[in-house]
């Protein structure tokens, strides 16, 4: 659960005074996550409260998620399940949120010092905090999680225009070796069935039946 909507919240992870309601929230999340066998959780770090500077409260903000994720990850390990963080980036689309770069998740995860907790890399957000998308896919790979993907800056399909070169990215995760899922954590511009007509066109150009990976083919 990400708190509560009229008051604004946006996640609980992160906000201070809130732990009671976040180890609440948890607990029903595992309850669900267990019912459709999903073994991952995505633990929202919340907002810079209205009115705050961001560099004022960020300290505090950073010990309090520090906490909460250590609770999470000691209670996920209990079910075998993977917490995930992800930075949202405050440039367009949550201006106040308190995690949003990868370079922050990072030091975060460092910091709390459980396997069990990775880090949720959306290639929409990223690109435009930070760019540098190889790199960066490359740097924190080892601590990559789950993956979405969005095209930027129209947040569709990864083969509508925009900035991203999907294709060249799906082979890069090819060759690191990803064998996680990739979200489409985007709004199809039409209907959601053909507006997959990317992802058919890519196995397609890869030699790859409906499907098949390249490990299977080989």
């Amino acid at each position: 659960p990400a708190g509560d909507p009229s008051k604004g919240e946006m996640g609980l992870g992160a906000v201070p005074g809130r732990q009671p309601a976040f180890r609440k929230g948890l607990a029903m999340a595992v309850q669900y996550a267990k019912a459709v066998d999903c073994p991952r959780i995505h633990l929202m770090a919340g907002r810079v409260p209205v009115g705050a500077d961001r560099a004022a409260v960020a300290g505090e903000m950073e010990t309090t998620f520090i906490e909460n994720l250590r609770y999470a990850a000691d209670v996920l390990a209990q079910e075998d399940m993977i917490g995930l963080i992800e930075p949202i980036n405050s440039r367009i689309t949550d201006p106040r949120y308190f995690l949003n770069t990868p370079h922050q998740a990072a030091a975060i995860l460092e910091k709390v010092g459980r396997p069990n907790l990775k880090l949720q890399l959306d290639i929409f957000h990223c690109q435009i905090m930070d760019g540098n998308l190889s790199r960066n896919l490359e740097t924190y790979f080892p601590l990559i999680g789950h993956i979405q993907i969005a095209q930027v800056p129209g947040r569709h399909e990864p083969d509508s225009p925009g900035e991203v070169n999907f294709p060249y990215l799906f082979q890069l995760l090819e060759s690191l070796g990803y064998t996680g899922y990739v979200g489409c954590e985007y709004a199809p511009k039409g209907d959601t069935v053909e507006g997959l007509g990317w992802l058919r066109s890519y196995w397609e150009s890869r030699g790859l039946q409906h499907g098949e990976t390249g490990k299977a083919t080989e």
